[in-house]
């Protein structure tokens, strides 16, 4: 799917589908080209119509800088990670620009939340975008919002368990390891795409291209710097919190193995007893005894009670 947005004195039209946009005589008008999920033809069509190459989906994903960002004479090439985040995993989405001029071209092959907010913001004010340049900018600062605001989330959550694991520990041990490895699993995503972003506005910042509309770039670099020490702060956390887990953990084990304890100590001497009247030899002087048994239940009993004086006497139960 293809949708080209045109901009003639601060009106701004918008032409969906290819064949539309190649029937249109607002050609040289177009500041945005926004191709979702494009077909091998469509792909073509543009590049020929606009002499560019597309890098593959392939290329867009490598992760070397050369890859992520590629200057030349006439056009800017940039490929950036756009995190989707749903409630079973996290994963960074590439979408690949094109700067050509006052053009920009995007492609992407999924629907992503950033594009859908700009869009609403470019149809309700085209006067504020009056290029390419100005959009992919605003497109790239409408995700640093949303990564903060995964990150506030996630502070959010791990504060959460945290305080689960203090006040209503209830042995959903697995269940508290999965959470605590899937927010890390969350915050490095974010971190990777911070970074990513990073690396590519201060090229662009390097830039001889647009000097005149950089002012937007220290700032979101800034942002960026901030978010990521965020991100740090959470992996502190995490790990506190997974061994403060572990403690918590252990801890409740070592209960367990201390009940256990207190229980074969107190039985062990009436075993004894047991055991010793229990024994098939001719000789027992208690044998023919009339209150034999009740002796014994009662040396039993006796036996039982004393662990227990002893231990609350030490203060271990």
């Amino acid at each position: 799917m293809i949708n080209c947005f045109t901009k003639k004195f601060n009106r701004l039209n918008v032409i969906e589908g290819f064949t539309s946009f190649e029937n249109s005589e607002d050609k040289n008008s177009v500041i945005w080209i926004d191709m979702v999920t494009p077909t091998h033809e469509e792909i073509k069509a543009i590049e020929d119509m606009f002499d560019i190459n597309f890098p593959t989906k392939q290329e867009s994903e490598e992760i070397e800088l050369s890859s992520r960002y590629w200057e030349e004479d006439n056009r800017i090439e940039i490929n950036s990670y756009f995190l989707i985040n749903d409630k079973n995993s996290a994963a960074n989405e590439t979408v690949s620009f094109i700067l050509h001029g006052k053009l920009l071209i995007s492609v992407r092959y999924k629907k992503l939340a950033s594009f859908d907010t700009f869009i609403k913001k470019l149809l309700s004010t085209p006067k504020e975008f009056k290029n390419g340049y100005s959009i992919f900018c605003q497109i790239i600062d409408i995700r640093i919002d949303a990564d903060a605001d995964t990150i506030e989330n996630l502070s959010k959550e791990i504060t959460k368990i945290r305080k689960h694991v203090f006040t209503d520990y209830s042995n959903d041990d697995e269940e508290i390891l999965e959470k605590i490895s899937a927010f890390e699993d969350l915050n490095m995503k974010i971190r990777e795409n911070l970074t990513d972003k990073q690396r590519i506005l201060s090229s662009l910042m390097k830039s001889e291209k647009y000097e005149d509309e950089k002012n937007e770039i220290p700032i979101m670099l800034k942002d960026i710097r901030s978010l990521i020490e965020y991100t740090n702060f959470n992996f502190e956390r995490l790990d506190y919190l997974q061994n403060i887990f572990i403690g918590v953990l252990s801890i409740e084990q070592n209960k367990v193995i201390k009940i256990f304890t207190i229980v074969n100590v107190i039985f062990l001497p009436p075993t004894l007893i047991a055991s010793i009247y229990g024994m098939n030899f001719d000789f027992l002087p208690e044998l023919h005894w009339q209150y034999g048994y009740l002796f014994s239940i009662g040396f039993m009993i006796i036996a039982s009670i004393t662990p227990v004086v002893i231990f609350k006497k030490k203060g271990w139960i």
